[in-house]
């Protein structure tokens, strides 16, 4: 393959292209419909077919591409014409995703990332190549060395007790909310008959949470079934899904740590997520994700491997004292404290102190919890930060990619001399905090985790 040359796209997508424009524009399609019935004249619904299928061809004459030894440059649009152009010492990681469809043609769609969010023009993905092309286009798009696409070592493989995860996820409760949602709007409570009277509340609520639970699980096994996390000699190479199979390599050249993501349901469970810290990629969703809801065993396992220090992991952190304990109870109790002088003095029923006593059982659990999450581990090369109770986070980063340091304070943090230390970083969510540090020692933390901290004429 000659990569100074311009080059087309498999013209296997001539097959591709015209039904993802007719799936696009489904509404111009129905407008050519109902314009063609309206008139009795079925003319007009061919020539909306003709159009759109034309438009999905006219993608493939109008779009090229062309890789040198500098850039890598895509050129698409007909009646307005786009040229994007990346420098190759910008590629931060390149994904593939190949649905039903791409699969059955042996094709793939490629993106390339540069750790700048891109949407619409200026997305550089090639729709699609040829699969056997696939290899050969990351390792150079990657600067890979020789021996990196060899087979590598498995971290981690897809299991299929994964599965009970999935409905303990943000996005697994989010679909049982969903199909909540559907099922009252279809009206699914106002069925009539005696059994329903007598059975249904609690039936439909089961029928509903199970439809949900099954919503969450299946969408788990589609999406990330046969997943398979790869370490080479300089990339991490994840594979994913059953019908829709994505890929994405990562540098690792640029990585500089990893986050432990434990949602309160799923820590119940023993489960953990883990998400790359890594520069040019964007640390919160599918972007940065290395591994989906899974065993905790895993996870660590996985994060210990990368960051070749178990302590780093595992290891205990540094509390943040009494003031940032109280803190914690003290928002957590204040709700609770305000109800319970409206019951005193409002004339609501009995059982409404049942309510308020377990609403204070569950505020004092999420106080304690938040108190035994939050810390910190500091040394030359490495930050953990740890906060957090229904979203409790683990972040593990590299103090040699910080490339800066914030101290602030509100005004209860100035009274009750706690702060919080911000280290900035070009990696994952670019901003890692750590929560109601003392004050007096926030910037003894920066500088033991940074020495040129010290070094500044300004550091006390």
């Amino acid at each position: 393959m000659n990569s100074a040359a311009w080059q087309r796209l498999s013209p296997r997508m001539l097959l591709v292209h015209p039904v993802h424009e007719v799936l696009n524009q489904l509404p111009l399609l129905v407008g050519a419909i109902v314009l063609g019935s309206a008139t009795q004249n079925p003319v007009w619904s061919l020539v909306g077919v003709g159009f759109i299928v034309l438009m999905g061809v006219a993608r493939w004459f109008t779009t090229s591409y062309r890789i040198d030894d500098r850039d890598i440059t895509l050129r698409t649009g007909l009646l307005r014409r786009n040229e994007l152009s990346l420098p190759r010492n910008r590629i931060r990681s390149v994904q593939t995703d190949a649905r039903l469809l791409h699969r059955l043609l042996g094709l793939t769609v490629l993106r390339v990332g540069t750790g700048q969010e891109a949407k619409g023009d200026n997305t550089f993905e090639l729709d699609a190549v040829s699969a056997e092309q696939v290899a050969g286009l990351r390792a150079m798009l990657l600067g890979e060395q020789p021996g990196a696409a060899a087979p590598g070592r498995v971290l981690a493989t897809w299991r299929p007790s994964w599965l009970r995860y999935s409905p303990l996820s943000w996005s697994g409760l989010l679909m049982i909310g969903a199909a909540t949602g559907i099922a009252q709007q279809a009206g699914f409570g106002h069925v009539p008959g005696r059994w329903v009277q007598a059975f249904g509340g609690p039936a439909l609520a089961a029928g509903i949470l199970l439809a949900g639970v099954a919503l969450a699980v299946g969408r788990s096994l589609l999406t990330y079934g046969n997943l398979v996390l790869t370490r080479r000699v300089d990339t991490l190479h994840l594979v994913h899904g059953l019908l829709r199979i994505q890929e994405h390599t990562f540098d690792l050249r640029r990585l500089r740590g990893g986050t432990l993501r434990q949602p309160l349901l799923l820590r119940a469970l023993g489960g953990a997520r883990l998400d790359a810290v890594m520069t040019g990629v964007a640390g919160v969703g599918e972007s940065s994700l290395l591994l989906p809801p899974c065993p905790s065993s895993t996870a660590t396992g996985v994060l210990t491997d990368l960051v070749g220090d178990a302590e780093v992991v595992h290891g205990p952190l540094t509390p943040h004292g009494s003031a940032a304990a109280r803190r914690r109870w003290v928002r957590a109790l204040a709700v609770p404290v305000a109800a319970a002088m409206v019951l005193v003095f409002a004339p609501l029923p009995g059982w409404s102190w049942g309510l308020w006593a377990a609403g204070t059982v569950l505020a004092a659990g999420l106080a304690y919890d938040r108190v035994r999450a939050l810390g910190h581990r500091v040394d030359a090369r490495w930050l953990v930060a740890s906060a957090g109770s229904l979203e409790r986070r683990r972040d593990c980063v590299q103090t040699a990619g910080i490339i800066g340091w914030t101290v602030r304070q509100t005004w209860f943090q100035r009274r009750a001399k706690v702060a919080t230390l911000v280290a900035a970083t070009a990696a994952g969510t670019k901003r890692y905090m750590l929560i109601d540090v003392p004050a007096e020692i926030a910037w003894a933390v920066a500088a033991n985790a940074s020495p040129w901290v010290a070094d500044s004429q300004w550091y006390a």
